[in-house]
């Protein structure tokens, strides 16, 4: 057989938007694909949600790929070691109540098994803006990213979700347009991003579980992004809360969405 470069080309347009206009209307729509993001869209998708996750840069995976300061070993907690081993990632034991992994194959597991669970992953594309209604996040507004780095004036599409998680990690991306142009407050205790503090990784990881929740109705926190929010210290190089971010809000989501 001879290959046919438009056939080629043909195939990837019809099944990327067989994929694209198959999400336009999601359970769940995440903003960020790192590991908070990937283990939330993974749980949620397992229990038969509509899931779609979308990532500003070419590669999903946040800061795990890097470990810390790029030597390639993350650090997990012995209470998120169970979501370890539901993904199948192996791990080792340092000292008590300590564990490390192998970054690359911890993010590109969980990219994996999220995929093959059923989250849809758009890389490449900037949450510009949100879908709102009164008193109600609706949906999100998209672009290109490459439209975004270039300050190109195109405009968006965009996606309807019964619910947003920004799992954007330090920047709160999506929280920012909200407090920036939404009406209304943050659940927040002033009202708006309380910022992210100076690291401390004991209270760090105990209260990222804790900060993952709604911040605004219809939009959740997860991971640094919810520590960020609330205005609680950073981690570092251990990533136990925010596996344990991305598995609490799905399961608060899966119970909120049963409840519909």
């Amino acid at each position: 057989m001879e290959l046919n470069e438009v056939t080629i080309t043909s195939a990837i347009i019809d099944r990327f938007h067989e994929k694209l206009k198959d999400s336009l209307e999601a359970d769940v729509a995440v903003v960020g694909g790192g590991p908070s993001g990937l283990v939330a869209g993974y749980y949620l998708a397992k229990a038969g949600k509509k899931v779609s996750l979308y990532e500003r840069k070419l590669s999903v995976g946040g800061g795990m790929w890097g470990g810390g300061m790029m030597f390639n070993e993350i650090v997990v907690q012995d209470s998120a070691i169970h979501v370890l081993d539901e993904f199948g990632i192996r791990s080792k034991k340092y000292a008590e109540g300590y564990y490390t992994a192998d970054s690359v194959e911890s993010i590109s597991t969980l990219t994996s098994k999220a995929v093959q669970a059923g989250v849809r992953i758009f890389n490449c594309m900037t949450v510009e803006d949100v879908m709102m209604r009164p008193n109600r996040i609706t949906g999100l507004v998209l672009n290109w990213s490459a439209v975004d780095l270039a300050g190109l004036h195109v405009d968006p599409l965009v996606i309807r979700s019964k619910f947003v998680i920004d799992a954007t990690g330090h920047a709160t991306e999506v929280v920012r347009v909200v407090q920036r142009k939404v009406p209304g407050e943050l659940l927040t205790p002033n009202g708006k991003i309380e910022g992210e503090k100076s690291m401390w990784a004991e209270r760090a990881e105990s209260l990222t579980p804790e900060n993952t929740r709604e911040v605004f109705p219809g939009l959740y926190v997860a991971g640094m992004a919810a520590n960020a929010t609330f205005g609680e210290p950073r981690m570092g190089p251990i990533f136990g809360g925010m596996l344990l971010s991305g598995e609490k809000v799905a399961r608060e989501l899966i119970e909120r969405l049963d409840a519909c």
